[in-house]
């Protein structure tokens, strides 16, 4: 029997994810939470085999409730379920220790079939998601960035806005701006948040 936790803010998606499996041999539902830190409750207390992760929720991301389970040292191996396929979501959260990433809207077959491989300790990847993952990884390596870049995403770790940024390097605005736009494209990242984090992660900040 494959016990699941079932993460997601929509009521009537939780609803209907519980009737599918409850109908799915060899399953059981065993909790439901509405917001990331809620379901870190309730895998601590039901312990289950898998748990069915949303990406957007309130409170606590899916990336952000994934993250705390892995370093909490929980045994229950995170599936993200979302409508949401951007790289950088999907990065982050297979980054952060999930073991898979379906969308809603695959068939329910492919679903379940993922719900199966992850619990048995394989990998679940719709195919929309593996093709993104592999052109990204085709893509050239992020190009180095240069000190003044690094001095402005120091600045922006620290919580800095450009104007900010702008007046402690002595600089123009419309200059950060450019300097972060750069830094996008180097690091293949879309905001600031993301920039940081996977600079830090590659040791480029401290």
């Amino acid at each position: 029997m494959i016990r699941l936790v079932i993460a997601d803010d929509h009521p009537i998606v939780r609803a209907g994810l519980v009737g599918l499996l409850d109908d799915e041999p060899g399953f059981e539902v065993v909790g439901q939470a509405a917001d990331g830190a809620a379901a870190v409750e309730v895998v601590e207390e039901t312990k289950p085999d898998v748990v069915l992760m949303d990406l957007r929720m309130p409170v606590l991301d899916g990336v952000g409730a994934t993250t705390r389970l892995v370093q909490s040292g929980s045994s229950a191996r995170i599936l993200i379920l979302t409508t949401y396929e951007s790289d950088d979501q999907i990065l982050a959260a297979i980054e952060a220790g999930a073991s898979g990433y379906l969308l809603k809207a695959a068939p329910q077959d492919e679903i379940v079939a993922g719900i199966r491989s992850v619990a048995e300790g394989q990998t679940a990847l719709s195919p929309q998601v593996a093709v993104r993952l592999v052109e990204r990884m085709r893509q050239p390596a992020a190009q180095a960035l240069s000190e003044r870049e690094l001095d402005v995403l120091r600045l922006v770790r620290d919580g800095r806005s450009n104007k900010q940024i702008a007046v402690a390097l002595g600089i123009g605005e419309s200059t950060v701006k450019t300097h972060l736009l750069r830094m996008f494209e180097k690091l293949g990242v879309s905001d600031r948040t993301r920039a940081v984090t996977l600079a830090m992660e590659r040791g480029l900040i401290t």
